[in-house]
């Protein structure tokens, strides 16, 4: 479309792509099967942390591919020092609020710690549960 990537110099960042396209409306919802094509194609993939409705929505305006919604809300959000304080029901309402400020990112929901590990039925049941709310897949 005749824009090319966006650099700021004086961050020692890789360069990011521009979004899908010049304005928000003109985009379609990221899908899980766009992700495979994308790699194949080598595209680059962006992607960013959010707990909230007011930033998910920033983040989704800005064109952003995917938004992760990790258990690292324990050390952002609460403060707490590691992640493991962190439950699924926790997660659940992150996930949920991040889910009703997107409109066209992948939500990645990720499963905190002790939600998966007793057996593969609680992983399907713990990511059943992030999906039921919002999540499009689940970051283990």
């Amino acid at each position: 479309m005749g824009v090319g990537p966006v650099c700021v110099p004086s961050l020692p960042l890789p360069c990011l792509r521009p979004p899908m396209s010049t304005t928000n409306d003109d985009r379609r919802k990221v899908t899980v099967p766009d992700l495979g094509s994308w790699k194949t194609q080598g595209r680059r993939m962006t992607m960013i942390t959010a707990y909230d409705f007011t930033f998910a929505r920033l983040v989704d305006l800005a064109g952003i591919d995917m938004i992760l919604v990790g258990d690292s809300v324990g050390m952002v959000v609460q403060g707490t020092d590691n992640t493991l304080a962190v439950d699924l029901q926790e997660m659940v309402y992150h996930v949920r609020c991040v889910a009703r400020a997107n409109t066209k990112a992948l939500v990645v929901g990720d499963l905190p710690f002790g939600s998966y590990q007793v057996s593969p039925e609680q992983a399907v049941q713990s990511s059943i549960e992030l999906m039921k709310n919002g999540a499009q897949c689940v970051k283990l």
